[in-house]
């Protein structure tokens, strides 16, 4: 008996960034209904439903009810931080192979910015911090996700000789790609990479422009077979790979910390599964919570070789609109919008689509996609493909 092939048939997304005024649900429940009108579909065609957010309260399975969805035959909440998206993307992709539901919706919405507070209150209140010999790190200054990851790109740099010069070309080129993404938040402001260096720091090595935005919003797929998706309304993107990798070193840094992350495990997976090769992938879409995140997922999935990714990256015609490798062509979570692995999960079906507008690229085939999650400890990596 064949398997239906899996293909997303849906595409939502809110308004995004400092978007006040709605909670984590509300944009959720607003996603979800833009990605089933962009389909063609009804509400009443849902009978899967997948929902995560960024804290377990922000968005839940109640929001079934606010959808007056019945008789669903898959639903659940999902947390793998980062790594989410493109999880809920394999498990909605297994679940129409496997005849468990037809046409699943799949969101990822939050509400950390609140009027008249400093941005960088967002996530104050995400965790509390460490007790016993887990809080040495918090004792020595070392309690967020900006200095974690400050120290994994310090390793980065200790090793291979990687520079704040190489992960500035990084964020300038992302820029680049969002002045022809009109839904970008940094949409009309270019950078400079002398503006890059001017910026102040939030942990070191990191400036400003290091580090992603905080976003308002919401973005919802919708899954189904590739057979119903080919008699709905938009171009068919098909699932044809996809693989996750869990390091399992969450508490424990060791001596691949910084120097590896789980897409040198997930990427050959995928991409075997897809039956297809890096050269035939022509967009990437990866997870850049920050610059250097970016840097070391190219390496990972073998685009540049291992400790080149700075001299190479930064080297001129190799990123941006003009590049030979086509990354991030919305902008990314630096420079577009940060709905967590939902971003680069968002413009990959766009280009995939053909959709892309003033920034679409001419070889849409196969593309790539990453989602990072926690410090370098979760991974999930998609090959999405065209029906052409």
């Amino acid at each position: 008996m064949a398997h239906p092939e899996p293909a997303v048939a849906g595409l939502g997304i809110t308004e995004q960034g400092k978007v006040y005024g709605r909670t984590a649900a509300q944009f959720a429940a607003e996603a979800v209904r833009l990605a089933v009108v962009d389909a063609g579909l009804e509400l009443d065609d849902l009978d899967g439903l997948l929902v995560s957010g960024r804290l377990s309260d922000s968005v839940g399975i109640d929001l079934q009810g606010s959808l007056g969805l019945t008789d669903l035959r898959l639903l659940t909440y999902m947390q793998g931080y980062g790594s989410t998206a493109g999880q809920m993307v394999q498990y909605a992709a297994m679940a129409v192979q496997a005849g468990m539901a037809d046409t699943i919706a799949i969101v990822w919405a939050d509400d950390p910015l609140k009027d008249r507070t400093r941005a960088s209150a967002a996530y104050a209140k995400a965790g509390s911090a460490p007790t016993g010999w887990r809080g040495i790190t918090t004792a020595n200054g070392i309690y967020s996700a900006n200095t974690m990851y400050a120290l994994a790109a310090r390793r980065h740099m200790a090793r291979y000789g990687t520079t704040q010069d190489h992960l500035g070309h990084i964020a300038v080129a992302q820029r680049e790609w969002a002045q022809l993404n009109p839904i970008a938040q940094f949409y009309g402001t270019p950078l400079t990479l002398e503006e890059y260096h001017a910026s102040r720091y939030i942990a070191e090595p990191f400036h400003l422009y290091d580090c992603c935005l905080i976003s308002n919003g919401g973005v919802a797929v919708i899954v189904t077979s590739l057979e119903r998706a080919r008699g709905l309304r938009q171009p068919p993107v098909r699932i044809l790979g996809w693989a996750q990798a869990h390091p399992g070193n969450v508490g424990i840094r060791n001596d691949d910390f910084g120097l590896v992350s789980g897409a040198a495990a997930a990427g050959p997976r995928a991409l075997e599964m897809a039956d297809t090769t890096l050269d035939e992938i022509g967009v990437v879409q990866v997870y850049d919570c920050y610059t250097f995140t970016a840097l070391l997922t190219l390496e990972d999935y073998g685009f540049i070789p291992k400790g080149e990714g700075g001299p190479a990256l930064a080297e001129p015609g190799m990123l941006g609109p003009k590049g030979r490798l086509k990354v991030n062509t919305g902008g990314g979570e630096l420079s577009a919008f940060y709905m967590w692995g939902m971003t680069p999960v968002h413009e990959a079906v766009v280009q995939a689509r053909g959709q892309g507008g003033a920034r679409q690229v001419e070889q849409y085939d196969r593309v790539l996609v990453s989602g990072n999650g926690g410090v370098l400890d979760y991974h999930s990596t998609l090959v999405l493909g065209t029906d052409r």
